[in-house]
């Protein structure tokens, strides 16, 4: 709108003006100038008034794959460019690589495995504030499940570690004497040094059922603050997802099937800022005489799961669905769900197969997930 138009029709066209019509009567590049009662419009450059902006490209689908954390990690991102995408895609691989580094219990030097090398000596022992992140969630949810997630829990995980490799199951003395290195109770944390205390000798701390789903949100928000607004982090069996991809509600995402003849068909949900891990026996086992022994271990008896479950967890993020699927494992499904129900912005599906019959369970938020 020229200058001074609003202010000539409040004077009640005391003043006259001229508009020159031009093609379309639209006149580009002029400038109006008040002289005395007369409006007179000088030309100025002969060229466009209106500057119309290139619109962006849309941000282009990215996936990327690394081995991390003795699993297959993959990432999909949405990003203006392939250099984009590559760089943020490295430093959220790196940050995985690092809490790797801090939590793994396969490397004897790792801050984790120095840490358990401390038990039964009175050491309250500084941590680095991942490894402390992780320790005090872990004894958090330790506590309220009674003991049914447990990370204390490393010397029943090397015993059956060993039973699978030799195809037999662990020695029963093996088992009590492990027995006496186990238990959240014999972990102290200090919160205001953030230090560590293990009480009795030979523990061993693994964080298998935990550390996932935090260096997977941890990618995840790599790659939010290089600018990465649309994006999936997987590893194994945890995932998590920031915004939807460009046009979609939300990330589309199978729940696979229970291994088993008759079991419910594979469905999928749609997601967007969330956390979904689903722990199960479908990859790692051992079968002795037709019992199906999971990986997944309930550390108040030492021995794993027979009840062939495939358990989802969908959370607010995936450090918190990581350590629920397995407590929803270990807990029968009556309890999983007083669990899940006292537990804000949660969902669990169970599918299991304790004997020939097949049981399905979900809790009352879960529905609202599918496509």
């Amino acid at each position: 709108m020229p200058d001074g138009y609003s202010e000539m029709m409040t004077a009640r066209l005391e003043n006259y003006y001229c508009l020159a019509a031009l093609g379309s009567r639209l006149i580009c590049g002029m400038k109006w100038v008040r002289c005395s009662c007369l409006l007179i419009i000088l030309p100025l450059l002969a060229v466009s008034c209106v500057s119309v902006p290139e619109a962006a490209p849309p941000p282009g689908r990215y996936e990327f794959h690394q081995t991390q954390m003795g699993v297959p990690f993959r990432i999909v991102l949405y990003a203006p460019s392939q250099n984009s995408a590559q760089g943020a895609a490295a430093a959220a691989f790196k940050r995985v690589k690092q809490l790797n580094d801090i939590m793994t219990d396969y490397d004897s030097d790792s801050e984790l495995s120095r840490l358990s090398q401390t038990s039964g000596q009175d050491q309250a022992v500084p941590v680095s504030p991942d490894l402390w992140l992780v320790l005090a969630r872990a004894q958090e949810l330790a506590q309220r499940s009674q003991g049914a997630f447990d990370v204390t829990v490393g010397p029943y995980v090397n015993l059956w570690r060993f039973a699978r490799s030799q195809g037999k199951l662990p020695d029963p003395a093996r088992l009590a004497k492990a027995r006496l290195a186990v238990g959240y109770a014999k972990m102290q944390l200090d919160p205001t040094h953030h230090t560590v205390k293990l009480l009795a000798p030979n523990m061993r701390l693994d964080l298998g059922g935990i550390a996932k789903g935090y260096a997977v949100d941890q990618a995840l928000k790599c790659l939010s603050r290089l600018g990465i607004a649309s994006a999936l982090v997987s590893g194994g069996g945890d995932m998590a997802v920031s915004g939807p991809p460009p046009g979609k509600a939300g990330w589309r995402i199978e729940l696979p099937p229970l291994d088993a003849s008759n079991a419910p068909p594979a469905r999928f949900v749609i997601l967007s800022q969330a956390g979904i891990s689903t722990s199960g026996d479908l990859f790692q086992r051992l079968e002795i005489n037709g019992v199906r022994y999971s990986h997944i271990i309930d550390p108040r008896t030492g021995v794993g799961l027979t009840d062939h479950s495939l358990v989802t967890v969908i959370a607010p993020d995936d450090f918190t669905a990581d350590g629920l699927t397995k407590v929803m494992s270990v807990l029968e499904p009556k309890a999983a769900l007083r669990f899940i129900a006292k537990t804000p912005d949660v969902a669990v599906r169970i599918v299991r197969k304790p004997a020939d019959k097949i049981e399905a369970y979900e809790s009352k938020g879960f529905r609202k997930y599918y496509e």
